[in-house]
């Protein structure tokens, strides 16, 4: 991919290898900056440092102040830069809107995602709660993608957040050529198969919703639409799901197939089904019929190809 090509997301600068951290460190992921780098435009934050704290700077943790969480300094109880960093990720959020994801760095009490320590006014861990400066990203913008990086390890995680990057990216890039109820519906249609290895339910759903798309206001009901997509597809595919979604195609193609071939497609769909051989095996075998016996709807589908191949995720789960 080209410079303007890539796709823009928002990260924790410190993941970047920028000198960041509360003890003047960094948290480099080679993954990231290596892999990920040939198709993404990282945008870099650093809430403590933009909000004026410095590097290095005293460490704040997550306290609960009644129904309140609020910032504060881990040795200098006196300081509380929770206004602040609320007050930064709601100004943020205005120099957000091309992004099409966010990579938060786990753990922190700013860019937390889950699980971030949560502290009695006494000093004792009760439990966890969200980063101060994601909740107001992720309040702001619920339909954006976003994931921290110590989850991109679980290869499921990954291929998720990846895959829903690229489809947020082209719901962005249809907005922006002005939609339409035809829009809306070419949307739906080329996602289905994605949708429906996700949340079945909400795959049928939707499709409700897209059958009136000419019916009332577009705008409203395309906002109503991709909330409902991007929270689907937060549930990560699982193996049934997925194995569903290829008998599906299998369907598309089964009256062109021969005895030996149909039966070679279902001895694979079966090895991954039991866990023997990953979904780039049974997704590569469909691709390979549906070469020899094309099908329009199929081949307008995202699902056999909803990411670069080069990032092999598919080789892993």
């Amino acid at each position: 991919m080209t410079e303007t090509s890539l796709i823009p997301i928002g990260i924790s600068s410190c993941l970047l290898g920028n000198e960041v951290r509360y003890d003047g460190s960094h948290r480099w992921n080679k993954l990231i900056t290596d892999s990920l780098g040939r198709y993404f435009q990282f945008v870099p934050f650093c809430p403590e440092v933009a909000i004026g704290m410095g590097v290095p700077r005293p460490p704040i943790q997550l306290v609960q102040f009644g129904e309140e969480v609020r910032a504060q300094g881990v040795r200098d109880k006196s300081m509380d830069v929770t206004d602040k960093l609320r007050t930064y990720g709601k100004e943020s959020v205005r120099h957000m809107e091309n992004l099409r994801g966010y990579l938060f760095k786990k753990g922190s009490p700013s860019c937390g995602v889950e699980r971030v320590k949560l502290y009695h006014q006494n000093g004792n861990p009760v439990s966890n709660s969200v980063g101060l400066f994601a909740r107001e990203i992720m309040l702001a913008k619920p339909e954006m993608p976003v994931e921290e990086e110590g989850r991109l390890m679980d290869p499921v995680l990954r291929e998720n957040f990846i895959e829903r990057v690229f489809i947020y990216d082209r719901w962005l890039l249809m907005v922006e050529a002005g939609i339409t109820p035809q829009s809306l519906v070419e949307f739906h249609t080329v996602h289905k198969f994605n949708l429906l290895a996700h949340d079945e339910p909400v795959y049928r759903e939707l499709g409700r919703l897209v059958s009136d798309a000419g019916k009332g206001d577009i705008e409203e009901r395309a906002a109503s639409y991709i909330q409902s997509v991007m929270q689907a597809l937060k549930k990560p595919a699982t193996t049934k799901t997925h194995t569903n979604v290829l008998m599906h195609i299998m369907g598309f193609i089964k009256e062109h197939l021969d005895a030996q071939d149909k039966q070679e497609l279902l001895v694979v769909l079966d090895d991954y089904r039991l866990g023997t051989v990953p979904l780039i095996v049974p997704v590569t075998l469909l691709k390979h019929y549906l070469r020899r016996y094309p099908n329009e709807y199929i081949e307008r589908q995202y699902y056999l190809n909803p990411h670069p191949k080069e990032l092999m995720l598919r080789n892993s789960i």
